[in-house]
């Protein structure tokens, strides 16, 4: 069963990494950076101060909170323990494999932390913010830069989706613990 899925994972992987085009790797590139998305950062901010007032220091903890255990989790927690060879570290797949930049990153990709933390920001905020369009526009920046690990060589989509996963049940379970501590009440 594991072979299973790890053969449909490469092929996958094969599929999204081999469709590749100079402009596209330009771009991939930038998504999947983290100074660019400053802006970004700074407008969710912006919006957690605007509905939450001074609860947006709580908030903004939060986040760093999930981020952290995030990224720790991803390396330690998986990472570590499972020693999956990234995709442009696989000899299996020497040759295959488009890297952009010669970039390839650590030795393991699952999982993704990049996923990891993207969906946990993204989650960890939507629970607060509440609203469809942040939701939606925020989920699909997240599949985005998912997606942009596996067009760079450096993950399989498995390592994304448990990435985001991850994540996802991160920013659940920090969520609940600031709202019980801090009694943080959602505005509809």
């Amino acid at each position: 069963m594991l072979e299973a899925l790890n053969n449909i994972d490469t092929k996958l992987f094969l599929l999204i990494n081999g469709a590749y085009s100079g402009f596209w790797d330009h771009v991939m590139w930038h998504v999947s950076g983290k100074l660019q998305w400053i802006p970004l950062y700074l407008f969710i901010l912006g919006l957690l101060v605007y509905k939450f007032r001074i609860k947006a220091l709580w908030i903004t903890l939060g986040v760093v909170l999930v981020i952290t255990l995030c990224d720790q989790a991803s390396v330690h927690l998986f990472k570590n323990v499972f020693e999956r060879l990234r995709p442009c570290h696989q000899p299996a797949l020497e040759g295959m494999v488009h890297v952009v930049r010669d970039h390839c990153g650590g030795r393991y990709s699952f999982v993704s932390s990049h996923a990891a933390n993207t969906f946990g920001l993204v989650v960890f905020t939507a629970l607060f913010i509440r609203n469809r369009w942040y939701w939606a526009g925020m989920l699909l920046w997240a599949a985005i830069v998912g997606y942009s690990r596996v067009y760079l060589g450096v993950h399989y989509p498995g390592d994304v989706l448990a990435g985001a996963v991850l994540g996802a049940l991160i920013a659940q379970g920090v969520f609940l613990l600031l709202t019980s501590i801090k009694r943080l009440r959602i505005k509809e």
